[in-house]
């Protein structure tokens, strides 16, 4: 790595040590400020959608996976 790409990075790295306790203090206070039932509202119709057009996978992938473990036994 030449000089000036090693300057850049420790830039960056320094930059974002000053960002992060800004940003999990923002984080902080918007999920102080949310508004949880009004949330679960928007959510709602989005989860009834997918609760219903899910369908069950044919298996667990136990069986493949025990295969697979075998194929990798000693």
């Amino acid at each position: 790595m030449d000089r000036p790409q090693e300057q850049l990075i420790r830039r960056w790295v320094e930059t974002w040590k000053e960002a992060g306790p800004a940003l999990e203090r923002l984080r902080t206070e918007e999920i102080r400020n949310s508004d949880t039932a009004a949330a679960i509202e928007q959510l709602s119709d989005a989860f009834e959608s997918a609760r219903r057009q899910w369908k069950p996978p044919a298996t667990s992938g136990l069986v493949e996976r025990q295969r697979l473990f075998a194929k990798l036994r000693p």
